[in-house]
C-alpha cells in the first residue's frame, strides 16, 4: 500500500508540475503578445487602410500635439479624414494655425467636418478648412467676428490706494493696460488690429463658402445660427451626423465603402510619456490611472488659459 501510494504521489506530482510549467508559459505568452500590441498594435492598425477620426474640441490654442496629429494623419494610410468638431473658438492665430494645418490634409486626403454642439468663431475657421461641412439641426454655427477684451482696475487700485508708475518708450507701449485707463490712441490702435483680422476672418469664409458681398455681410455681424440656418446661409453644406460624412466620402471622393474608422487621439498621457494607449491601460491596472487623469485635466486648463489677448470665440465664458 505504501508503494502504492508513493507511486500515485509521483504521478500526481508530474501532473501539476506539467500544468504549472503549461499555466506559466500561458502567461508569458500572452504578456509578450500584450507587450507587443502595446508597442505598436494601434500603429499596425493605422497602417492599413481606414478613415482618420480627430475630435477637435474645447478652447483652440493651435497647440502643437493637434497640429502634429492632423500632420500625421497626413502622412498616414488613411484614405480619408473624418473632423469632429464641438468648439466656441480660441485665439486668432491658433485658429490660423488649425486652419493651415487642415487644408494641408485637404490637399492629401478628403476631408469632411462634423460639427457637434458648435463651430463657432475659431471653430468654425476649423470647419471651413475641410472639403465638406455638416452639422446637426441644433448645432451653433458663426459667430463671424473678432474680439478684444482686456479688465480696467483702474478705479479698484484707487479704492485700496495703490498706485502703479509706468516709464514708457512710447505712449503706445503695452497699451491698453489693465493700471492704467485707455486712451483715444490706444483704442485706435487695438481697433484697428480688430479690423484687420475680422477681414481676414470674413475673407476667409467668401473664399472657402463661396459668398458674395451680401451675403456675407448677412452672416458676420457676429451672431450665431443653428445648423439647419446654416444651410440655408451657405455656412453648412447639409445637415447630418457622422453617418452622412461617411457616406459623402464614399459617394462624392470614391473611398471604399465599409473602411473602419479609427480614432486618431492627441495629447494622452500615453503619448506624452511615449506610449500607446493600450500601454496606458497598465497604469490604470497598476492603480496611477487617477493620477494620469488628473495630468490629462490639468493640461486641459493649462492650454485653455493660454489665450492670445486678440480672440475669435462665442462662448458667454471662458473655462
Amino acid at each position: 500500500m505504501d508503494r502504492e501510494y508513493q507511486v500515485e504521489r509521483r504521478r500526481l506530482g508530474r501532473k501539476v508540475s506539467f500544468w504549472r510549467a503549461t499555466a506559466f508559459l500561458i502567461a508569458v505568452v500572452a504578456i509578450v503578445g500584450a507587450g507587443f500590441y502595446a508597442a505598436g498594435g494601434p500603429q499596425l492598425a493605422r497602417r492599413t487602410a481606414h478613415i482618420a477620426k480627430i475630435n477637435i474640441a474645447g478652447v483652440i490654442t493651435g497647440d502643437d500635439s493637434t497640429i502634429k496629429l492632423i500632420h500625421d494623419v497626413e502622412n498616414s494610410s488613411a484614405k480619408g479624414a473624418l473632423i469632429v468638431i464641438d468648439s466656441p473658438g480660441g485665439t486668432v492665430t491658433g485658429s490660423e494655425a488649425l486652419y493651415d494645418a487642415l487644408r494641408k490634409l485637404a490637399a492629401k486626403k478628403p476631408t469632411v467636418a462634423v460639427i457637434d454642439s458648435m463651430a463657432a468663431s475659431g471653430g468654425y475657421i476649423a470647419a471651413i478648412g475641410t472639403d465638406h461641412l455638416i452639422a446637426r439641426e441644433t448645432s451653433i454655427v458663426g459667430s463671424i467676428g473678432v474680439l478684444f477684451q482686456y479688465p480696467d482696475i483702474v478705479r479698484m487700485l484707487d479704492m485700496i490706494g495703490i498706485k502703479v508708475e509706468s516709464i514708457k518708450s512710447s505712449p503706445l507701449k503695452a497699451a491698453p493696460s489693465p493700471i492704467e485707463s485707455a486712451t483715444p490712441e490706444s483704442r485706435a490702435a487695438i481697433a484697428a488690429l480688430v479690423t484687420a483680422n475680422f477681414e481676414w476672418f470674413k475673407a476667409l469664409v467668401k473664399e472657402r463658402r463661396h459668398m458674395d458681398d451680401g451675403r456675407l455681410a448677412e452672416v458676420s455681424d457676429g451672431r450665431v445660427f443653428t445648423g439647419k440656418q446654416g444651410v440655408y446661409l451657405g455656412l453648412v453644406d447639409e445637415v447630418g451626423s457622422e453617418d452622412q460624412a461617411i457616406a459623402w466620402l464614399e459617394n462624392e471622393r470614391g473611398l471604399p465603402k465599409g473602411l473602419p474608422v479609427r480614432d486618431w487621439k492627441r495629447g494622452s498621457l500615453a503619448e506624452r510619456w511615449g506610449l500607446t494607449e493600450n500601454a496606458a491601460q497598465l497604469f490604470k491596472m497598476a492603480g496611477l490611472g487617477q493620477l494620469g487623469a488628473a495630468l490629462d485635466a490639468l493640461g486641459e486648463v493649462s492650454r485653455a488659459h493660454v489665450l492670445d489677448g486678440m480672440l475669435v470665440l462665442w462662448h458667454p465664458s471662458v473655462p
